[in-house]
Parts: structure tokens; sequence; C-alpha cells
């Protein structure tokens, strides 16, 4: 993805996505699972592809330094305005950093934090083994990596549910399609990053799915009230739980893959 396509759709991600329901369920599904592994603040965080810091800026407002690496102007921007509504000291323990992922060891000066995080960038490469290779270089001995991509193994399910049974029949052998943001992406499996990730000395510990009900229910047409905090929040338990089992978090559209380095 380049800083020119992420120009165009910064709005459409930053404020419309994020706050639907879906996208309050992912920041907090994604949120309260990172916490069953992070560890405690003020540990070191960096945020590869981390946008406009939807999901790490919760991490610096509980405590953690936070460094935002991103490929995209347009999104640092909205990173920045984002940040200026946050108060001073959670403003301080955050850096934002114009880079590519593919180039984050050189970015960060070789730096190694304590969890590296690379949440809806993968789907974006041709190929995730050097991005992964960078995830792995950047962490600390005992550290995080946290990676959240499409899930390949379910990639028949939203058109199913838009009743595009044509392009739902060609999903079955397919790692590509064009997102709900209108870009083409890619999708992998939890069995081949988990094999990036030992290739990187990281060894994957736990997997999640992200997004499951709520996908249902979108493509099929239902409207979810973003207001309604209670159904809301009423909603996210149900994902959170749903993530964490089979065979739900099998049928996710979206994984999260968690590994750990070994001290030493």
């Amino acid at each position: 993805m380049g800083d020119d396509t992420w120009a165009a759709l910064a709005d459409q991600f930053v404020d419309e996505a994020y706050a639907t329901v879906k996208g309050q369920v992912r920041t907090y599904v994604m949120h309260q699972q990172l916490m069953e592994h992070l560890p405690a603040p003020p540990a070191t965080v960096l945020d590869v592809g981390g946008g406009a810091g939807n999901q790490s800026f919760p991490l610096a407002q509980a405590g953690y330094a936070v460094t935002v690496l991103d490929p995209s102007s347009a999104m640092l921007d909205k990173a920045r305005q984002r940040l200026q509504r946050l108060p001073q000291e959670v403003q301080e323990r955050v850096t934002l950093v114009q880079a590519d992922g593919e180039n984050a060891d050189e970015a960060v000066q070789g730096r190694r934090f304590d969890a590296v995080l690379c949440h809806g960038v993968l789907g974006y490469l041709d190929d995730p083994e050097p991005m992964v290779e960078q995830l792995c270089r950047c962490v600390a001995d005992g550290g995080v990596v946290s990676i959240m991509t499409g899930n390949a193994r379910a990639g028949a399910v939203r058109p199913a549910l838009e009743r595009r049974w044509d392009d739902a029949l060609a999903a079955f052998d397919s790692r590509h399609e064009v997102g709900v943001l209108g870009v083409p992406g890619r999708a992998d499996t939890v069995e081949e990053l988990s094999g990036l990730l030992r290739k990187g000395g990281v060894e994957p510990i736990r997997w999640y799915g992200v997004w499951l009900f709520v996908d249902w229910l979108e493509f099929s047409g239902a409207e979810l009230d973003p207001s309604d905090s209670e159904q809301v929040a009423a909603t996210a338990a149900v994902e959170l739980e749903a993530s964490r089992r089979d065979p739900y978090r099998r049928l996710s559209r979206v994984f999260h893959l968690v590994g750990r380095t070994t001290s030493g």
C-alpha cells in the first residue's frame, strides 16, 4: 500500500470504520487479547503500520511507551490530530515515525522493543515474509510479536453472506479479495505465519479470531447502532469469548497470532 492510497482513505478508515460497531469490537477484542501477553507498563511497544494509533494509543493511555511506525503521512497526520486530544502525559509516551515496515529495523535505528505489533498490514503485501522478518528483528529477547491479518481459511464467508455465490465458490481456492475499503487484499494462514515467526526466532504461543458475529450481521444487511453503548459492550463480550474458542475462531475472517522470543 502506497502513501497516496492511504491519503485518499485516511478519513474513511480512521473516522468512519473505527467508529462502527465492528471498529469498536476490533479495538476492544484486540486490546484484551494483547493484555493477556504484554509485559506490564512502562514496557516499550512498536506498532508497525500503526496508522492513526487506534490500537496503540489505548496502550499509551495504559502506561506503555509507544512508537507508531507508518509509511503514510496522511495516516500519521490523523495520528497527530488524535494524539492532541489525549492528556499531555499520554502524548509524551508516543513517538511517530514515518517509514515502511519492511525497513522498520533501520527506521528505529536498531532499537529493540518489548512488543512489536503489526495489525491489518500483511494483507496489503504480495509477500509477508520480509515484513515478518523485520518484526522479529525489532523485538527484544523475551518480547512479544503480535500479527493480525486475514484468514485464508474463511475467504468464502463474506461473499456468501452477501449472496455473491460465484465469488464465494471461487473464494474457497483464492487468497485475494477486494476488501471493505475497496482495496485489493490477500489472506494468510495461521500455520504459514507461525512458520515465518519461527524462522525469525519467535515461537507462536496463541492465536485468536477477531470478528465473527458482527461480520455475519453486517454482511447480511443488519444495521448495528454504534451509539448504543450497552449493546456494543454486550456484542464485544460475545466476540471476545468466540475469539478464544473453536470452532468459532476458525470461522473468523481475521485472525490474531501472538508469539514470544526466547530469552538469552
